[in-house]
């Protein structure tokens, strides 16, 4: 199902953008921006930063197979993390809720159990469970999230659910990165210190978004989707 990107966009006062140089880079740049309200003009936080994505770069996710002609689309397995726009709905990590009082998003703390199930069969498909408290564990394949590293800290990206589309993609976050030279499996990834700072700041109230586009559809887009403006020469 099509989504509108205006629709998303106006009623949000928090953006996490994302902007890779070409569909099959794995590096780019993310910055942050907020405004006080829906009327009010974007702002940024800070500079942008480096990011890895996709092993095989980014892919139009599911929602924005009709924005344009040019580029992939987001499938399973593909290596690449979505192109788009979506909701930044929920943080994670290693740590015990009552240790991350200042995080505002509803937190899921990882346990030994916890599985981010992408076993397109599975009823669980592209959700995180404790698969000690599901009736039946109907899938065999999945991220045994506790035993990543770079998940010590993170946030789901709020990608292809409610419901699920089967094989358009599963288990999209934005968590630690392994360093400048890594890439991910479909995932956003930068700095821990970052990332923490990005955890902390997103407010549900404000309605988070992550925006991730390549350069030049970004350029495309920006006007009529409203989006900030951006120096798109240093990406």
């Amino acid at each position: 199902m099509e989504v509108s990107p205006r629709a998303l966009l106006d009623t949000s006062d928090q953006l996490v953008v994302v902007i890779t140089p070409t569909w099959t880079s794995t590096t780019g740049t993310v910055q942050r921006y907020e405004r006080a309200t829906p009327a009010s003009e974007w702002r940024s936080l800070e500079p942008a930063i480096p990011v890895v994505v996709g092993r095989t770069g980014i892919a139009w996710g599911i929602g924005f197979d009709g924005v344009s002609s040019d580029g992939p689309h987001k499938h399973e397995g593909d290596g690449k993390a979505p192109a788009g726009i979506f909701p930044l709905d929920t943080a994670f990590g290693f740590a015990p809720r009552d240790s991350v009082q200042n995080v505002k998003l509803p937190y899921v703390q990882l346990l030994p159990t916890t599985d981010c199930v992408d076993h397109t069969a599975s009823a669980h498909y592209n959700t995180v469970v404790d698969r000690a408290s599901v009736p039946r564990v109907d899938w065999n394949s999945a991220e045994h999230m506790r035993q990543v590293a770079q998940y010590k800290i993170g946030v789901i990206v709020g990608y292809n659910a409610a419901p699920p589309v089967k094989g358009r993609g599963s288990c999209i976050f934005l968590h630690i990165w392994a360093g400048p030279d890594s890439h991910t499996a479909g995932c956003t990834a930068f700095d821990e210190a970052k990332l923490r700072d990005v955890m902390m700041w997103l407010d549900p109230a404000k309605r988070p978004l992550l925006v991730q586009l390549t350069a030049d559809d970004y350029r495309n887009l920006r006007a009529g989707w409203k989006l900030p403006t951006l120096d798109l020469r240093t990406i």
